[in-house]
């Protein structure tokens, strides 16, 4: 067990006063919200500051802030190096961004890609996979909330997720992504700030030597550059990385949001700034066997030792810091996840002659009923965040090669788009079962770029780009 190095009463006040602050906030920059475009995509027009700061802060989820750790404790060196290359995928989304604004400069999603690009067949399955995905990502995040707050206070887990969760939605439903960007900001600052201060704490309080020493005698494979399972999992992250990055509507809809030149140089700036985070929340797991910290959960591991590290007072910090990761991604993944639905599922299925004004209204009840599903669905604790999240990269890693041919090849044709995604999932989900979680992304990667080759040497028909351009129904 361990003991909480916050009061429960201190970690209340704390989420009274970020929750009051970050919902007002989001009603203030809600109020000239009078469009679809302003409420999904914060007007077109997002300078390259905001659109940098929203890429970074978005892809330090607190799955970087607490599963960079506990892959780290579990998989050692090769366990951080292999989460920090996940900064791939947003500096070679950076190009494919540019390419997004100008095929489709009045595009909502990457739903509309697809069925534009594909036709209707593919649509169907991207969009299977990616609610699933975007589930996987709501459901990791609303565990972490509860897992934050019951290592840092031992406030009930239950408690903990449920009330970081009304506060994401409550200020995502107010202000769209014109609050989900300009909280970006900020958090963004908290964030860098406070990871490098927690890192430099750990190498001045701790030391190489001695964390060296500590885990030479304790888990010696943790330091072994040849471990199989660690090496395995660096392969598998990279691909998992690009493709949560690259079908994700997520990253697609700030290509959209952002302004006309922006895109490309927001993506390599926020990965070029997100390289080193998990490499230094990886690190200050290792010191947990110095410290002499065995947490009963490994998704735990860095909470606890950073709270250990600066005490009473800096777990607050801590908290603060893990918080601001938290809300900067569920926030963002909320608005995404209801734009998929409201533009490709409720207008693109369930009524295609959907009014701008009315999809006004239905995105925020779509908001609120992803909230709803998220808390209901986090409510038992059935698993790690590492293993949770990893379970996704089976779906998102099947997405890469038809994204990828799709936006530059013009041959690829839509049954063996659908076809890879489908196959490479399945294959995906089946290595997860049968091998382990850190090779169902690599496994579907795979499967799905054999289906696209074997569909670009025998499909010869050619995509005419106009027809993004026009953004056909």
């Amino acid at each position: 067990m361990f003991a909480a190095q916050i009061s429960t009463q201190t970690a209340i006040i704390i989420l009274v006063l970020f929750g009051l602050a970050w919902v007002g906030f989001g009603w203030w920059l809600g109020r000239r919200n009078r469009t679809v475009d302003d409420f999904m995509l914060a007007g077109r027009n997002v300078g390259l500051a905001l659109a940098s700061a929203t890429a970074m802060a978005t892809w330090v989820t607190s799955n970087t802030t607490l599963v960079a750790p506990q892959l780290t404790y579990q998989f050692g060196i090769w366990g951080m190096v292999g989460y920090s290359m996940a900064a791939l995928g947003l500096i070679l989304f950076a190009p494919m961004a540019k390419r997004i604004k100008s095929l489709m400069p009045q595009g909502y999603t990457c739903g509309d890609f697809i069925r534009v690009r594909y036709g209707r067949g593919a649509w169907y399955v991207f969009l299977v996979v990616s609610f699933f995905y975007a589930m996987g990502w709501l459901i990791s995040l609303g565990m972490a909330g509860g897992i934050l707050l019951h290592s840092l206070s031992g406030l009930d887990y239950q408690i903990g997720m449920t009330v970081i969760l009304v506060i994401c939605v409550g200020y995502t439903l107010l202000g769209g992504l014109k609050a989900v960007i300009a909280t970006d900001f900020i958090q963004t600052l908290i964030i860098l700030c406070g990871v490098l201060f927690i890192g430099y704490v750990c190498w001045r309080d701790v030391g190489l030597d001695t964390i060296y020493a500590s885990v030479s005698q304790e888990q010696p494979e943790l330091l072994n550059l040849l471990f199989p399972a660690a090496i395995m999992f660096l392969f598998n992250n990279i691909f998992f990385g690009i493709g949560e990055i690259f079908h994700s509507n997520v990253w697609w809809s700030r290509a959209f949001a952002f302004r006309e030149g922006i895109g490309k140089k927001a993506y390599l700036i926020s990965g070029l700034l997100w390289l080193p985070i998990p490499i230094v929340t990886g690190f200050i797991a290792l010191a947990a066997p110095a410290l002499g910290l065995y947490p009963p959960s490994p998704d735990m591991v860095g909470p606890l030792v950073a709270a250990k590290l600066l005490g009473s007072v800096g777990a607050v910090f801590v908290f603060i810091v893990v918080f601001s990761a938290l809300a900067s991604s569920l926030d963002s993944l909320l608005a995404a996840t209801s734009d998929l639905l409201t533009e490709d599922v409720y207008r693109g299925i369930i009524r295609p002659g959907a009014s701008n004004e009315h999809l006004f209204k239905v995105g925020k009840w779509v908001i609120l009923c992803l909230g709803l599903l998220t808390w209901l669905l986090c409510l038992e604790r059935v698993t790690t965040l590492g293993e949770l999240l990893n379970f996704a990269g089976a779906f998102v890693a099947s997405t890469i090669w038809p994204i990828v041919f799709g936006l530059y090849r013009p041959r690829l044709g839509g049954l063996y788009a659908g076809l890879a995604m489908l196959l490479g999932t399945l294959c995906g989900l089946v290595a997860y079962v049968q091998i382990g979680f850190y090779v169902a992304a690599l496994t579907s990667c795979l499967v799905s770029l054999v289906v696209c080759l074997i569909g670009l040497a025998i499909h010869n028909e050619q995509f005419n780009w106009e027809r993004l351009q026009r953004m056909e129904k």
